[in-house]
């Protein structure tokens, strides 16, 4: 009863936000929201929530860096004119390894929030089940494609 009690106050109370010492960028909102809904909010502390701004910032740039590569190319020309890889790629590759490092932190990381993998074959055959016995006109959306 007291959890049902404290998920109702904390939907009533919104979205948690970050602390007051803590910038997010425009950019970085849709990444905060994520990361914050996917632990109960009476679960954050001041600390947590610095780590979670951190990884808002970061998926944001992960997100504007693979952008710009898809622009610029995997293969880039240097000063020199040599054809290199474009650097970003690194880059964009600590980003990555600091975001996984920060979700295990913050405890947002897939094992955290959905279970552990070992049980994700259980999960899976059970819905591919689900799926193949749906009838051809299945009014269930997603089952199954009804054919034209």
């Amino acid at each position: 009863m007291a959890y049902a009690v404290e998920a109702m106050q904390s939907a009533m109370s919104g979205p948690v936000k970050p602390p007051a010492h803590i910038h997010l960028r425009d950019e970085d909102w849709p990444f905060w929201n994520a990361i914050i809904s996917a632990r109960a909010a009476s679960t954050w502390n001041d600390a947590d929530l610095a780590h979670a701004a951190n990884l808002a910032r970061c998926q944001a740039d992960i997100d504007r860096i693979v952008a710009e590569i898809s622009v610029e190319g995997d293969i880039v020309v240097n000063a020199k004119g040599t054809p290199v890889v474009n650097p970003k790629h690194s880059l964009m590759e600590t980003l990555s390894r600091r975001a996984v490092a920060l979700s295990r932190v913050v405890h947002v990381h897939a094992e955290a929030t959905k279970g552990r993998s070992r049980d994700a074959g259980d999960k899976l055959k059970g819905e591919q089940g689900a799926r193949d016995s749906a009838p051809e006109d299945s009014l269930i959306p997603g089952l199954r494609m009804v054919k034209p």
